[in-house]
């Protein structure tokens, strides 16, 4: 049984890359592997909900909005962590406004559908950020920061992708190419 949806941008390969190199130098170090345990995807979370959504519903709506759209330009440019998230810590993209409206006309459709959008992905409070530890021992926070210090930084590329996947473990259950009006 699913625990939750989200909606995530998905990167180029050679951003993807570089994530990637986050989260395998954290797991070497035995600092965090859940992402890689949960099998999860570099991404930046767009929405995200714990009630169930119909994948059937939704995935005409998600398919619409990317070929309505064009790959974005991503810089992660900043590490960062959220108090209230299980010891997560992520690389940050610089909140451009083509980001921000992308999420903000994504919530617009979905409001449209009657989805509700937590207080997290709300157009006034959204975080964006791009998940590369969680549930870092406390006593290891400080190490795991040190260690994507050394990341050098900004990484840059594209988001490509707008994939649906419930959780945990991480199964996507669709995703579409930003731009791509072929259908696949």
């Amino acid at each position: 049984m699913s625990q939750g949806y989200s909606i995530e941008l998905y990167f180029d390969p050679a951003l993807e890359n570089q994530v990637l190199k986050a989260w395998n130098v954290l797991a070497r170090r035995q600092i965090s592997t859940q992402l890689i345990e949960i099998e999860s995807r570099p991404h930046i979370t767009l929405f995200s909900t714990q009630s169930f959504i119909d994948p059937s519903k939704i995935e005409p709506i998600i398919k619409s909005f990317a070929a309505k759209q064009e790959p974005l330009q991503l810089n992660f440019s900043s590490i960062g962590s959220l108090p209230n998230e299980g010891n997560l810590l992520f690389l940050s993209p610089t909140p451009t406004l083509s980001l921000l409206q992308f999420h903000t006309q994504l919530c617009d459709l979905l409001k449209k559908e009657g989805i509700e959008i937590g207080d997290d992905f709300r157009v006034d409070s959204w975080v964006p950020n791009c998940p590369v530890a969680q549930e870092v021992p406390k006593n290891r926070m400080a190490e795991a920061f040190s260690v994507l210090r050394d990341l050098k930084l900004p990484i840059s590329g594209y988001a490509m992708d707008i994939g649906f996947v419930e959780f945990s473990p991480v199964r996507e259950l669709f995703s579409y190419m930003i731009g791509n009006t072929v259908d696949g």
